[in-house]
């Protein structure tokens, strides 16, 4: 079907700013800066608080400082002397204390018509003490008596930029308002009876209009309405982009199970319930005539890497090839180095290519690539070079790739025409955060241990005792274990984080001798970090001093000891990952937190919650609670989307019904045709998902 421009109904919400009450050129140049460009832009900036302006009889009722609301009579006025200096004060009463209005900068003859001695004026603002005399300075409102109707009882506060009062934002708002239409129902009648909410418009109108603290709190109906208009149209955009690749012809990729059989027997272990069941979502979507779109999400150490390898067979089994990539070649040489074993078990032909495959080497391998003579590739972004073609990619695995948005997974999806994809992640995000951010995917869970995994203890221990873990460390090495040593994080500089890291590797080297302990850090070149992770994995290095670039993947089963520096500066997602690199072997294995003193209640809270367990979906739940969404994921990388209403920590729990409802209305009126089908087209052009309404369009 032909695409539909956007609703007539919605064109006064996205006109220019310029043309509403006390909008000029500049005030809508300042509004731009707080990416406020329509008056659909400019409703959508609800209230931050909301200030009690109701009048108070006496100023003794209150302790300041607080916003008080007086009826007072002008006393005299007191310009600043000569020379101009110092604030212009204006004496009031309100019968019973006397108190100042105070003016910088003021112009007497304004303030002489404004306050005239002896007028019975309303003033609103902030009252404090100055040299135990009450004050306002500036007072927000003055208003003759007979106009105290005029003033709202309680007022809405907006966040405001440069250039910008709340009083430009008021009446901007207010006229904003004029044009906001009454709209079709979008959500469903159930819902909204059950829950309780208003029309879209009353809502949006009654969060301007707050009579009382409680109206601007975050679960008020009229907010949640607004909330769940925003994660609804999200989570609507998220089902058709799912919808589209179900209906997107993929191929059947259905493998016989011999060369799977194969490695299992070849393993030591059985795999468990949750690695058995992944493994049967993935291959039987692989066996389905659509694309498969799916998320593998597992704790640290929950045994992914085994769960993609029998994906990469079903689709060899299938006739065609698999690849894997790794966000960086020390992972991408980490997975060839884990699978390689268990292809050779099968018989099949597994190769890695990087960036630091270059000339013959790389020729020979893409030649063999495109000949179909290597049947799994592991590589990084240099995979999805042009350059690079399969002979028949059945199956794109991404691996560690929860900084990519959905958009970047669509264009990844594009190197194998019909290829099925799976991304993987081993950083277990709440349900929240996990539908916001890949509710077009199905999802597979591995929230069990393999029984081979050692128990990790955690230990919190103050900087002071820094000697102590030396001491530990040196007699554990002398028994042969291995060790990372993490050096702290430093804001968004490598260069002091190596810096902090070369610090540490000599004082370390120093006590523990030459030959001993390697260093490992995001200055280095990729050859000088490859070479000493190879002596580290080949236990020629026992200790191994490192940024967080260790932080995923790296995978040395000797390594049973990990301490971290300053772990109150780390968040826990990835002090989890870190603790994650040790118990791989047959050791129990510590994780040593060192921590600095002072610490605030919060980091204490953090640390407590890592020392007690190690869920990593407990953890991330408690992350979120402690931090909030954009930093859980890390903002500007999460491909999060960003709401100006919906808050993910405090409407979290509107996100999974957002994403039923979008499925079910989509599952009744796949192209929204219906009458709720047109409400949901016009909240997409609302809250301008163009995205989706090309996912309709496009069919």
């Amino acid at each position: 079907m032909a695409a539909q421009g956007r609703p007539e109904v919605l064109f006064g919400l996205f006109s220019r700013l310029e043309g509403l009450s006390g909008i000029g050129p500049k005030a809508e140049q300042a509004l731009g800066h707080l990416h406020i460009e329509t008056p659909k832009d400019l409703i959508y900036t609800l209230p931050v608080g909301v200030v009690d302006r109701r009048p108070l009889t006496r100023l003794a009722e209150i302790t300041p400082p607080r916003i008080a609301t007086l009826e007072v009579e002008v006393i005299r006025h007191r310009p600043p002397p000569s020379r101009g200096r110092g604030p212009y004060r204006v004496t009031v009463t309100d019968s019973q204390t006397a108190f100042d209005l105070v003016f910088f900068h003021a112009r007497a003859p304004y303030l002489e018509k404004l306050l005239p001695i002896g007028a019975r004026r309303l003033i609103s603002g902030k009252v404090e003490l100055f040299d135990g005399i009450a004050q306002i300075v500036h007072p927000d409102h003055i208003l003759p008596v007979e106009e105290a109707e005029t003033l709202p009882k309680f007022e809405a506060i907006y966040p405001l930029g440069q250039g910008l009062t709340q009083k430009i934002m008021a009446r901007a708002i207010a006229d904003a308002l004029q044009a906001v239409p009454d709209l079709p129902e979008w959500i469903d009648p159930a819902l909204k009876a059950r829950e309780g909410w208003p029309d879209w418009a009353t809502a949006m109108r009654a969060q301007h209009h707050v009579q009382s603290p409680s109206e601007a709190a975050p679960n008020a109906k009229p907010r949640l309405r607004l909330a769940y208009d925003e994660l609804f149209a999200h989570q609507l955009t998220l089902a058709l982009a799912r919808a589209r690749a179900k209906r997107r012809k993929g191929r059947i990729s259905h493998g016989d199970g011999a060369l799977r059989a194969k490695v299992l027997q070849s393993l030591p272990y059985s795999p468990t319930g949750a690695q058995t069941r992944a493994i049967a979502e993935i291959v039987a979507d692989m066996a389905a005539p659509e694309r498969m779109s799916r998320l593998l999400q597992g704790d640290v150490g929950a045994g992914k890497t085994l769960v993609a390898l029998m994906a990469l067979l079903a689709a060899v089994e299938a006739g065609g090839q698999g690849v894997m990539m790794a966000p960086t070649s020390i992972l991408a040489q980490q997975h060839a180095a884990n699978l390689r074993p268990l292809a050779e078990a099968a018989g099949v032909v597994l190769e890695v290519l990087t960036g630091a495959d270059k000339g013959r080497e790389r020729a020979a391998k893409l030649a063999a690539l495109a000949r179909g003579n290597i049947a799994i590739l592991v590589g990084t972004h240099a995979v999805f070079q042009e350059d690079v073609e399969f002979a028949d990619l059945r199956l794109a695995i991404v691996d560690e790739q929860h900084r990519f948005g959905v958009r970047e997974r669509l264009r990844l999806g594009e190197k194998g025409a019909l290829a099925d994809m799976l991304v993987m992640t081993a950083t277990p995000i709440p349900r929240t955060l996990s539908l916001a951010q890949y509710g077009d995917m199905d999802l597979s869970i591995l929230d069990e241990k393999p029984a081979n995994r050692q128990k990790i203890t955690t230990a919190l221990v103050s900087e002071a005792r820094m000697d102590e873990v030396v001491a530990h460390l040196q007699k554990a090495v002398a028994e042969g274990q291995q060790a990372y040593w993490i050096c702290p994080l430093v804001e968004e500089s490598e260069v002091y984080e190596a810096t902090a890291a070369e610090e540490r590797f000599k004082s370390l080297r120093a006590r523990l001798g030459e030959g001993v302990v390697g260093l490992v850090h995001g200055q280095m070149s990729s050859p000088e970090k490859d070479a000493t992770m190879t002596e580290f994995n080949e236990n020629r290095t026992k200790v191994l001093v490192a940024t967080t670039v260790v932080e995923v993947g790296v995978d040395v089963p000797n390594a049973s000891i990990m301490v971290i520096e300053q772990a109150d500066l780390f968040g826990m997602a990835q002090l989890h990952q870190l603790r994650g690199r040790v118990g791989r072997g047959s050791r129990a294995s510590t994780c040593v937190l060192l921590y600095r003193n002072g610490l605030t209640e919060t980091a204490k809270r953090r640390l407590h919650v890592l020392r007690d367990t190690d869920d990593g979906f407990v953890i991330a739940e408690e992350d979120l609670a402690i931090r909030g969404a954009g930093d859980v994921i890390g903002t500007a990388q999460s491909g999060l989307p960003r709401f100006r209403v919906a808050d993910l920590e405090q409407h979290g729990g509107l996100m999974a019904m957002a994403q039923s409802d979008a499925r079910a209305l989509l599952a009744l009126d796949p192209s929204l045709e219906g009458p709720r089908g047109q409400a949901a087209r016009t909240l997409l052009w609302l809250l301008e998902q163009d995205k989706a309404i090309r996912l309709i369009s496009a069919g």
